[in-house]
């Protein structure tokens, strides 16, 4: 019996790695929940197609848009569990959009974190016509004229929103949200001098110009092609993150090994120089983090979006 009994568990112990090795054994499924060209779509494209020849499969990319990004996931979260369908996934599907309606998924009970893969560019850039190049001047200016600037975004409660409105709680200012039909909207009202400020990416060729003034990079580090232009962080504000990443998910009842395989391919393709450049021409940073550090990103940022939506009493209606 005991005989029996140990070549049993010695078969299983065997069997795991066996079954992780092998996979993936069909093409993997990558379901986009935006519109094919966005920033979403194309960093995917470009990490996963290029983490699939370590895999041996092809990747399937398969765009299902939609109620931002909310039909996509429940998509996903509905699919029999084949170890083969992912999702693609950003700050405002896993940190934000819970705090303001209803979500046809649980971000924590639905899904893994496999890994981050990028992080998007973005500037806190201002018109001109504002007395002010630095935050601290920009700051000063704000306080003594409460009020008076508008700031633009490219809609109510999305990321570039939510940047106005963190600079605003942290800084102890007051300004006007001025929401457009997308950022490059809200970019022509800045340039225009419309608005006075603006936090999106759409913004850095026009700070290249000269057009619009550079204030703060929104990010973790500066932008190599502005290396002047210090970052938000560095300025004493926007210490928590939150910053307009992407990664990928899998629905929860995936295999572990699965999981820690997906994420080593991420990583990898992640390093290649080819990823990093085409993604920075693309406008977006490697910013890659594994399952554990991925999902506590998460569970900070989705806290700081929460605070910030709270005190700044923000609603969709």
């Amino acid at each position: 019996m005991r005989r029996r009994a140990f070549t049993a568990s010695a078969l299983a112990a065997l069997a795991a790695p066996v079954a992780a090795q092998d996979w993936p054994t069909k093409p993997l499924r990558m379901v986009i929940p935006y519109p094919p060209g966005g920033p979403s779509d194309v960093s995917t494209r470009i990490v996963m197609a290029s983490a699939a020849p370590g895999l041996g499969q092809p990747m399937i990319f398969d765009n299902k848009a939609g109620a931002s990004g909310m039909i996509g996931a429940e998509f996903v979260k509905n699919q029999p569990i084949d170890n083969h369908t992912f999702l693609t996934t950003t700050t405002a599907m896993q940190c934000i959009t819970r705090h303001l309606q209803p979500i046809p998924f649980d971000p924590e009970k639905d899904f893994i974190p496999v890994s981050r893969m990028c992080t998007s560019w973005g500037v806190f850039a201002i018109h001109p016509s504002v007395p002010a190049r630095t935050v601290a001047e920009f700051v000063t200016y704000a306080r003594a004229n409460p009020g008076k600037i508008n700031f633009g975004s490219s809609g109510l409660a999305t990321i570039t929103h939510l940047f106005g409105e963190m600079l605003s709680l942290e800084a102890g200012i007051k300004m006007t949200h001025v929401p457009y039909r997308g950022s490059a909207p809200a970019t022509n009202a800045l340039v225009a001098g419309e608005v006075q400020a603006q936090f999106d990416q759409t913004a850095l060729p026009h700070v290249k110009s000269g057009a619009v003034v550079g204030l703060a990079m929104l990010a973790e580090v500066r932008h190599p092609d502005f290396p002047d232009i210090p970052t938000l962080r560095e300025q004493g504000y926007g210490k928590d993150g939150g910053d307009s990443w992407f990664g990928i998910l899998a629905p929860t009842g995936t295999s572990p090994e699965v999981v820690t395989k997906l994420d080593k391919a991420i990583g990898d393709a992640a390093r290649s120089p080819d990823v990093i450049d085409r993604l920075h021409k693309g406008g977006c940073r490697v910013t890659y983090l594994d399952p554990t550090d991925f999902r506590d990103r998460i569970t900070v940022e989705t806290r700081m979006f929460g605070n910030i939506i709270q005190k700044g009493d923000i609603k969709l209606q």
